[in-house]
């Protein structure tokens, strides 16, 4: 199964080139595989799996890996106190590495919302029962994703954008405006995986998966529900501040450890839509790769 994208910035249809895909049809296609999923989707193996990535013997899986995926290491800062020849002392060190100084900027229109990951994004104008996530997968609501009545009439029938992070993206995700914490609570669940050939065989991951809930407050954009979703072999979603007070626009939330992992922004009816670019491909059931900052929705 080819996974094909829209890379926004070089205005062309990619072929992504898969981390471990024969792995993953393996373990959703073949018996013997999902025998051995129904182990790994739980947490402690899963967790356990991606703090072995931490151990200085990954080290020597750093240096193959950016070259298999032509990673452009210029845009982002080597671990402390190491250089270009040995540049991180673990493979989740180099997993979760940071950008550089001005490597990405935030757009600063207030009436545009900007790309809170750097990932394959699709977008719909309303999350209701006519629209399926990802497209051809599953009918879900917003309280299907959040679990919590509280926030369901809130959120019901509202934008949504679902932002998918390959293993070799940058992993960080940051606040796309800025705003005041209202609410924040975790979701127990199972470590699917994520990857477009799993989300073929089992489409109600999303709303099955561990997930994290934020239910933010903005001026330009209304309520927002921030949800990250864990996924298999991540060993851990790492908020990096206190989940209270004020936040800033591209200020960064947090990060996940080893893993392809998600975000996904929902909004209140009407007070947003995500960019036509977005819309258009979401139609064509095709994501868009998106850069850190670069523009994903509008206010309405």
């Amino acid at each position: 199964m080819e996974i094909k994208y829209f890379n926004r910035e070089l205005d062309k249809l990619e072929t992504e080139k898969v981390y471990g895909d024969k792995a993953v049809s393996w373990l959703y296609e073949s018996a013997s595989g999902r025998a051995l999923t129904n182990i790994l989707i739980r947490k402690p193996l899963s967790q356990v799996y991606g703090a072995l990535q931490s151990s200085s013997f990954t080290e020597r899986k750093v240096k193959p890996f950016i070259k298999n995926f032509d990673i452009n290491m210029e845009e982002y800062k080597t671990e402390e106190g190491r250089d270009q020849n040995s540049p991180f002392g673990s493979f989740n060190n180099f997993f979760i590495r940071e950008f550089k100084e001005g490597a990405r900027e935030f757009i600063a229109d207030e009436k545009v919302m900007p790309a809170f990951c750097e990932a394959r994004y699709f977008g719909h104008e309303s999350l209701n029962q006519e629209v399926t996530i990802p497209v051809k997968g599953k009918n879900w609501l917003a309280s299907d994703l959040l679990a919590n009545k509280k926030w369901d009439e809130t959120f019901r029938d509202g934008p949504c954008l679902l932002a998918r992070l390959c293993p070799v993206d940058y992993h960080r995700f940051h606040f796309p405006v800025s705003g005041n914490f209202l609410d924040d609570y975790r979701i127990s669940g199972l470590l699917h995986s994520v990857n477009p050939l799993a989300l073929a065989k089992v489409p109600e991951i999303f709303s099955v998966n561990e997930r994290h809930v934020s239910i933010l407050e903005t001026p330009d954009f209304g309520k927002l529900a921030y949800i990250e979703v864990g996924a298999i072999c991540v060993g851990k979603i790492i908020q990096s501040r206190e989940l209270k007070g004020s936040f800033k626009r591209g200020e960064e939330k947090g990060y996940f450890l080893f893993g392809g992992s998600t975000v996904i922004v929902l909004g209140e009816k009407g007070a947003w839509k995500p960019d036509p670019i977005i819309l258009d491909h979401t139609s064509k059931g095709i994501e868009v790769y998106q850069k850190l900052g670069s523009p994903i929705a509008i206010r309405t």
